[in-house]
């Protein structure tokens, strides 16, 4: 059913051509279509993230090298520098962020059922931000320093199979607290901070939503013992307290109690306390839940790596923004092929052959038939070994 079809064709038939329709049509994306269509500037992008292209000439060159190959790719119109240049900064970038949510939509059963490395039945979310850094002279837009630019990510990431469940890019100078504004907290669920969202009136309100949030304290918050827990000796936890706050702004912002655990980790030999509204689990599984963050720190650094979001194809704020949730959109896509097709390979690898293998005209499995899923990754990416499951 696949003889001579590409496939950079056949990983696009998993793009739901609907609902591609429905963002476009919600902002007008091709009312000035000149020949370029959304369709064809997403697949251009998409095809610059699997294969890592420099600059839109160097995606032009490509594309236009393959010329006979590119209406069986996908594309209706001519990729042309100027024109994919014009869509990255015409074409509205929230287009591609209703995009992404979709893939989220079709990703997160796909991922439900992956372990947790927690005794934990509930969803836990890992909540955290990356700066990605830009020259000031080129995006005075986004100004963050005297003398640098940024804008921020800001990613909520679902902890069983690592699907970013909510992202918002915003200017580098926003305190990374008032993302806490931006969703509305699952009943049930856990979520994982670091002490950058520490803010009582913010989190009262997963206390409000029937939700759990663990997140690491600061040495400056006041607070008063109500009870002690006992803790297992050798499991690494210190203590276990039922606490107050004592200061009248904190109490009034948050008036209900809260549970502290101090927990020594052994490996970075460090004493680290946390907070939590949830009385209910082990002191230890909360430490070992608030350990599963740095997954989304390793989320972060394997886009970064393997993604282009740290060099612009274009310098306004709509191009930026539109590469950025183009790239995101093409991780899910990645990983929706991964479950569908059933492959044991890791996303890296994945990636690795589909950038070699985009213009064979081949059935997509028959590219990882002489791979090897079991092979040793090289030293320099022993972070991604994450997204192995």
């Amino acid at each position: 059913m696949n003889a001579g079809r590409t496939v950079f064709a056949q990983l696009m038939d998993h793009l739901p051509a609907h609902e591609l329709h429905k963002c476009v049509s919600r902002y007008d994306g091709d009312r000035r279509l000149r020949g370029f269509s959304c369709h064809d500037q997403l697949l251009a992008m998409a095809f610059a993230q699997l294969t890592w292209r420099e600059s839109l000439r160097d995606i032009e060159a490509c594309l236009r090298s393959m010329q006979p190959k590119l209406y069986h790719m996908g594309f209706r119109g001519r990729v042309c520098r100027s024109t994919l240049a014009d869509a990255n900064e015409r074409h509205n970038w929230r287009m591609w962020a209703d995009l992404a949510q979709v893939f989220i939509q079709i990703a997160r059963p796909m991922y439900a059922g992956e372990p947790l490395d927690v005794d934990l039945d509930a969803t836990a979310y890992a909540l955290d931000s990356t700066t990605i850094d830009l020259c000031l002279s080129l995006f005075p837009w986004a100004r963050f320093r005297r003398t640098k630019a940024a804008v921020k990510l800001h990613t909520l990431l679902d902890l069983r199979g690592n699907i970013p469940t909510f992202a918002q890019i915003t200017e580098g100078k926003l305190h990374d607290v008032h993302i806490l504004d931006e969703f509305l907290p699952e009943p049930g669920s856990f979520y994982v901070m670091d002490r950058g969202y520490l803010d009582f009136k913010r989190l009262y309100t997963f206390v409000l939503c029937s939700a759990f949030f663990v997140v690491r304290t600061k040495r400056n918050v006041r607070l008063r013992r109500r009870y002690s827990h006992p803790v297992v000796e050798g499991s690494g936890v210190i203590s276990d307290h039922s606490v107050v706050l004592t200061t009248l702004e904190s109490a009034t912002a948050y008036p209900d109690a809260l549970r502290r655990v101090r927990y020594y980790d052994a490996e970075t030999d460090k004493k680290l306390a946390f907070l939590t509204n949830n009385f209910d689990l082990p002191a230890l599984i909360i430490a070992q839940l608030y350990k599963q963050r740095w997954k989304v720190e390793l989320f972060f650094k394997w886009i970064k790596q393997h993604l282009r979001i740290k060099a612009f194809y274009g310098t306004t704020e709509n191009a930026v923004k539109t590469q950025i949730w183009i790239a995101i959109a093409t991780y899910l896509l990645v990983a929706i092929l991964k479950k569908r097709l059933g492959l044991e390979f890791s996303l890296y690898q994945i990636l690795q052959v589909l950038s070699v293998t985009l213009f064979e005209k081949t059935p997509i499995l028959r590219a990882f038939e002489h791979c090897d899923y079991r092979i040793d990754l090289p030293d320099t990416c022993n972070q991604l070994t994450l997204f192995g499951l």
